[in-house]
């Protein structure tokens, strides 16, 4: 549904399809990113009305789930990432406090029951609106040449004990 506000530009809104059920309550004890959330099983409980579009879903080894940040917080466009200690504009990192709070994980499907999807690698906070679901499919999202900016400069082992919150410095989400 699009609508216009006073500056003449789109106001867009949705309706959600489901909501994630996790065991993940506190936005500083969840994991950032799916990679470092392998092993934590949650699922994506879908509306009956929308049941349907399900059909096929379990021939796919993973689904991309875009979501609402609920509890995502203020808006900055100056944000610092779980992975440093420096600032960063927020369109250069997957942080929360986003103009639009949308968030977007690709997850294991471990399998379909009925209207639930139950995932591994839920790096999401119960209660979570889901707004789609759609397969994953490495012939269409793996690119072939990729960068990877700032994060770059990140050594593995530090973005591996931040991402799994094992100690928490700075504003991490």
């Amino acid at each position: 549904m699009e609508q216009s506000d006073s500056d003449g530009r789109d106001v867009i809104s949705f309706r959600p399809i489901g909501r994630f059920r996790t065991p993940h309550t506190l936005p500083e004890r969840t994991p950032i990113q799916p990679c470092f959330a392998a092993g934590c099983v949650g699922r994506v409980e879908i509306f009956p009305e929308y049941e349907e579009g399900l059909q096929d879903i379990e021939g796919f080894s993973h689904v991309i789930v875009l979501y609402h940040l609920h509890r995502a917080g203020p808006v900055s466009l100056k944000v610092r990432p779980f992975l440093e200690d420096r600032l960063h504009g927020v369109f250069a990192t997957r942080h929360t406090r986003r103009p639009n709070p949308l968030g977007l994980s690709v997850l294991r499907l471990i399998k379909r029951e009925g209207r639930v999807l139950v995932l591994d690698g839920v790096d999401v906070l119960d209660g979570t609106p889901v707004l789609d679901v759609k397969p994953f499919v490495s012939r269409f999202d793996v690119p072939n040449e990729v960068r990877n900016g700032w994060i770059e400069g990140v050594a593995e082992q530090e973005a591996w004990r931040r991402g799994r919150r094992e100690t928490k410095t700075g504003d991490e989400t």
